[in-house]
């Protein structure tokens, strides 16, 4: 790999990267006391290597540094009264915060807060509180010390392992649950980054004894990372309560810390997801399915988060790979424990290719964001936007701005002229419609005195340019992912600066100006769409920075599409430019941000909720799939065809369950719910109607999967219900006509276009 491109033109810029360049740090953690470790993985010289040392051999190392946190002060008469020790350091310039405080330790800076709550009646997150801090340690040392991770180390450098459980469950329960005794842990599996392979099975071994082993594993492979998918959720849930039962410490931690843990929540787009967060000490804990979810935000074009349709969609699934129904697990633990273990270990593999292609973005922002690389996953793009302020701010020994009033501002322009199916498809798209607004048009943030956003947002815009042209010129398969998730790092965080000037926690965030980029967007989106009306092209969709249309008659090659975009491009302020982005054989435009596309391999991509619902059963979103093709291929009569032949399987009974079945999880105790319906604070619901009538312990977060029975389409379905695993396919009792009324609905939402 070119180091020397790699080394000058991106870790050189200080702000971006921070004004320390010490490489090879994996990790920092708080001591809990008034200093931090540093932990250091020492790559082997060419020397050591010709020796023939292996990088299996390399040497992770630690030092021990005092750490003082600090708290921003608006004024230090809020110090008035206050018994503990500090040091005040004035900042230049007119912004709020005016002093940064330093305190001994964490303690002495907890403490402090409750006397500054007491004495302001504020808090941190009060708007207009006259004091400021960063609740997280690591956070604070590194943004202070200008360090970030991982510098002068690429992501093969990393060792990761991966993680993997099966486990047994109980007679008549849809899913394990680790509070129930015999609901053990049967199979971990364990691999890593360096080709080890590892399966403890409990065929072998009892769960202590399991436990155990994978602890000594973990340590003596002593990784930076630690991977599963849900992981959080379920493997490392489930160990924790296993291994209280069986009093083992958890020490996978660096130094042998033991494992820690605490409920915390994630937004991904519109979804608050719930989580129990587990922190290792020295290392990072990794969740694909996470990861998975974060990259459909954009993508949507995942059919479901589970490991193995993830795998598939990324084609990462081994053409040999063992699959085992979950509810067939107990009974090939019983009877085929080896084909169990070469399942497990398909699991760990998935999710290492899985891991690979997903989190390389996530592992380079850490090598820019005062963050450990777990944490850089979870925050926001705009709260690790701010952080970069923050950092060169006091870095430049100038005060720090307090967050604006929140103000309403103007979105971006969506909009749809036909609707139906239409061939030969065109998108184009303004690349970085609002960075590219921002820096052509100077919308920056009048706070921000030392012009750190325009300074930030031209280095990232230069950056990925030179890294998407570097992906053209690498000579080997490792330089091309190396600089194609470069450029896909830096195209995110270029992209993540319009949102940083509405984002409401932002130091630095301008609503006014957030307001003219939009205005703006929306002005050069609709002469657009006049300059293609005018060249007698058919727009059908806008979708904020893109435009679907369909080209004249009279252009039918390539290079001749190529042409006419570029002659759109031309006609756009300068700095604003455009490119040919997609070329579709059809599209079905059903509603704004809502439409299918068939592209020239006859691959489909289906984009929106209103197409996309994981609310639908199986039946529901296989019959719209194949409908949709036949559309898009000009077969809308094959339709009913269709139709007739779902509802033939249907009635006659053709179907697995996985076609009707649904799968929820309980967010309540049982107790809770029966209370809420009793007052009427909530409707009956199945899964709960069912896990009272088993009569078993149902927790929250155990998954219930049903399907509905009866001779009715018109059903109360927490009435009429059965819990998936009563369903017999020798005497099926799915509910025909409530099923087949589905069916229909969905088939005469669509029969307009038909």
């Amino acid at each position: 790999m070119d180091m020397k491109f790699k080394e000058v033109s991106f870790h050189k810029n200080e702000i971006l990267f921070g004004h320390d360049s010490t490489p090879f740090i994996t990790a920092v953690e708080y001591d809990g006391n008034d200093g931090v470790e540093i932990f250091f993985r020492t790559k082997l010289t060419s020397d050591e290597l010709s020796l023939g040392l292996t990088h299996e051999e390399d040497e992770v190392t630690s030092k021990k540094e005092t750490f003082k946190p600090f708290i921003l002060l608006e004024h230090t008469q809020y110090m008035d009264g206050w018994k503990g020790t500090y040091e005040a350091k004035s900042l230049t310039g007119d912004s709020y915060y005016k002093y940064l405080t330093f305190l001994n330790n964490w303690a002495d800076l907890q403490h402090l807060l409750k006397h500054l709550k007491k004495t302001t009646g504020a808090t941190p997150a009060s708007l207009g509180a006259p004091f400021y801090y960063l609740n997280d340690p690591v956070h604070q040392c590194l943004l202070l010390s200008g360090q970030t991770l991982f510098k002068g180390m690429s992501f093969d450098d990393l060792v990761r392992l991966q993680l993997d459980i099966e486990t047994y469950c109980a007679k008549g329960y849809e899913f394990p649950n680790p509070h129930r005794e015999e609901d053990r842990i049967t199979v971990i599996s364990l691999s890593d980054s360096r080709g080890w392979e590892y399966t403890i099975c409990g065929r072998e071994f009892d769960e202590k004894e399991m436990l155990e082993i994978m602890i000594e594993q973990i340590n003596l492979k002593d990784p930076d990372v630690i991977e599963g998918h849900n992981i959080f959720n379920f493997d490392l849930t489930y160990i924790e309560t296993r291994a209280k039962r069986h009093k083992v410490p958890l020490a996978i931690g660096r130094n042998k810390q033991i494992l820690k843990s605490h409920p915390s929540r994630l937004n991904i787009a519109e979804r608050t997801i719930s989580y129990r967060k587990f922190e290792a000490y020295g290392r990072h804990i990794v969740d694909t399915y996470l990861l998975a979810q974060m990259y459909d935000v954009t993508a949507r074009s995942l059919e479901s988060y589970g490991l193995k349709s993830v795998a598939k969609h990324f084609n990462v699934a081994s053409p040999d790979r063992t699959y085992i129904e979950p509810e067939k697990i107990n009974w090939y633990y019983d009877n085929k424990p080896d084909e169990l273990l070469k399942y497990a270990l398909d699991d760990v593999r998935e999710t290492k290719a899985i891991s690979e292609i997903l989190s390389q973005s996530f592992y380079y922002q850490t090598q820019i964001f005062p963050y450990s690389f777990q944490n850089v996953i979870i925050r926001g793009n705009a709260t690790k936007i701010d952080s970069l302020f923050i950092r060169e701010y006091i870095h430049s020994n100038h005060s720090i701005p307090q967050t604006p009033q929140t103000k309403e501002y103007s979105g971006g322009y969506t909009d749809m002229f036909y609707q139906g199916v239409v061939n030969n498809i065109l998108y184009c798209d303004v690349q970085s419609l609002y960075p590219s607004i921002i820096l052509t048009f100077k919308y920056y943030p009048k706070e921000d005195v030392i012009n750190i956003f325009h300074s930030l947002l031209e280095a990232l815009k230069d950056f990925r340019l030179k890294a998407k042209e570097m992906v053209g010129v690498a000579k080997t398969k490792a330089e091309k992912m190396y600089f194609d998730a470069l450029q896909s790092t830096f195209k995110i965080l270029i992209n993540s600066f319009y949102g940083y000037l509405g984002f409401a926690y932002g130091h630095f965030s301008d609503f006014d100006e957030a307001d003219k980029v939009t205005s703006k967007g929306r002005r050069i989106i609709k002469s657009m769409v006049k300059w293609l009306e005018d060249n007698n092209c058919k727009v059908i969709e806008i979708d904020t920075d893109g435009i679907y249309f369909v080209p004249p008659d009279n252009i039918k090659k390539e290079k001749e599409e190529e042409k006419l975009v570029n002659e759109l491009s031309d006609a756009l302020p300068a700095g604003i430019n455009l490119e040919l982005a997609g070329r579709y054989k059809a599209m079905f435009s059903y509603k704004i941000k809502n439409y299918v596309l068939l592209d020239y391999d006859d691959k489909m991509i289906i984009k929106g909720s209103g197409l996309r619902s994981r609310g639908l059963e199986f039946f529901q979103r296989k019959f719209m799939e194949e409908m949709f093709y036949l559309l898009l291929k000009g077969k809308r009569k094959k339709v009913e065809d269709l139709l007739g032949k779902y509802t033939e399987e249907l009635m006659n009974h053709k179907w697995d369950k996985k076609m009707f079945i649904k799968t929820e999880t309980l967010q309540e105790s049982l107790t809770t719910y029966s209370e809420k319906v009793k007052k009427k604070k909530r409707s009956a619901a199945a899964a709960y109607e069912l896990a009272i009538k088993s009569a078993r312990n149902y927790q929250p977060g155990d998954q219930i999967s049903y399907y509905v029975i009866g001779n009715s389409s018109k059903v109360r379905v927490f009435d009429n219900c059965k819990l998936a695993s009563q369903w017999d396919r020798k005497e099926p009792d799915e509910n025909i006509e409530y099923y087949k009324k589905k069916l229909m609905s969905l088939y005469e939402k669509f029969k307009p276009f038909l």
